[in-house]
This record gives C-alpha cells, sequence and structure tokens, in this order.
C-alpha cells in the first residue's frame, strides 16, 4: 500500500492542505498518523480510503492506482520565486538572488502574498535540511509554535520555530545542537528582531 501514500501525499499538498488539516478532516489525533500513511509504516483498510477521497478532492480510483490520471485535481497554479537569501532593507518583491520558481495551488494564493527561501546551514535539521525550500507567507507576526522567517540584527533572514512569551520571544531550532534564541521586547525594538514571513509548506530537494 506504499504507492498510495504516496498519492495521498502528492494530491494534499496540491491542494495546499497540511498533515495536520487532514487530520483533523478525516478524525485522525494528530499529524503523525498521516505521516505514517504517506510513508507506507502504515496501511490503510479499503473503506477508509473512500474518506480519503473525499477530503482530497480526488476519487478512490487515482488514489487506488486503477486510473493514471486525476481528473479531480486542480491542475490551475501561480508560480512564484525561490529565493537564494533575504536580505535586511530590501523589500522581497525587490530581491534578485532568484535562483528558481515553485508553484502554489492558487486556492494557497489567495491568501496573501509568498515566496520560496532555500535553506542554508543545519539548524533546522532533521526536518529541513540545507538546500530545502520552504514555501513562505509573508507576515510579520505569527502564532507560537509556527515555523518563520525572522530577520536579526538586520543579517540575513533565518528559519527558526517560534516562542512568544509575555516578556519576549524565542527563536528555536530543531537542531539540538543549537541554543535557542531568547530576545526580549526591549532587543524586538532595537536589534530589531522581525518576523518577515511563516513557512506553510516545506518542498525537499532530494
Amino acid at each position: 500500500m506504499a504507492e498510495i501514500g504516496i498519492r495521498i501525499r502528492e494530491q494534499r499538498e496540491a491542494i495546499g492542505m497540511t498533515q495536520e488539516e487532514l487530520a483533523s478532516k478525516l478524525g485522525y489525533k494528530n499529524k503523525s498518523s498521516i505521516a505514517k500513511i504517506e510513508t507506507g509504516a502504515n496501511d490503510i483498510v479499503q473503506s477508509k480510503v473512500i474518506e480519503f477521497a473525499d477530503a482530497l478532492n480526488t476519487t478512490v480510483s487515482y488514489l487506488m492506482g486503477w486510473e493514471k490520471t486525476n481528473v479531480n485535481s486542480r491542475k490551475k497554479g501561480v508560480t512564484i520565486n525561490v529565493l537564494g537569501r533575504v536580505a535586511a532593507g530590501i523589500p522581497i518583491e525587490a530581491i534578485t538572488d532568484i535562483i528558481d520558481t515553485e508553484e502554489i495551488p492558487e486556492e494557497m494564493a489567495a491568501t496573501g502574498e509568498f515566496f520560496g527561501l532555500q535553506i542554508h546551514g543545519d539548524s533546522m535539521e532533521p526536518k529541513f535540511s540545507e538546500g530545502d525550500v520552504v514555501i513562505v507567507r509573508q507576515q510579520d507576526d505569527a502564532e507560537s509554535g509556527d515555523i518563520v522567517i525572522a530577520m536579526i540584527n538586520g543579517d540575513d533572514a533565518t528559519c527558526k520555530r517560534l516562542r512568544k512569551y509575555r516578556d519576549g520571544i524565542e527563536l528555536v531550532s530543531t537542531n539540538p545542537s543549537y541554543e535557542p534564541m531568547f530576545f526580549s521586547n526591549e532587543d524586538i525594538e532595537q536589534k530589531p528582531v522581525k518576523i518577515i514571513g511563516k513557512v506553510v509548506e516545506l518542498r525537499a530537494k532530494f
């Protein structure tokens, strides 16, 4: 059943749905259940495939591999630029360090302005690795727990997990070799520390 997991992941990404959103639609407690199905670690019973097809706006035949063309897949997309770096003081739309393009669904594009950013370094491993591309919605704030792109002290943008506290914020690497960076509310104003976007999707490079 590994192939069905691949098709579930591809269709989920094609319509701009997160693993959390799919898990919620199908009544799973968390996204790990979806991740295990997509990687083939867990099988799903054939009756459950109907629910997956409905949630993903596709057909059972497509998910099962009985038809090669996904007639319900929303093929239209919007092309966004993938940036090699984001430098302080330069508006996103003015950056010339464009290394590639990615396509996002129209439904996603309608929710804001987006750009792609190539990951450098290993501070966010194992989730994000050197050369991976993240899809970022431009915004100047985010919720605690979100993965964000932030500017610190006028340096190039960095990808970190955001933790909010009453007296400041913490930017956390997923790689335990890196210590969390805490910034007081005063630091945020003076350095400054600025959130420029929220990571909404990972496009891993193999």
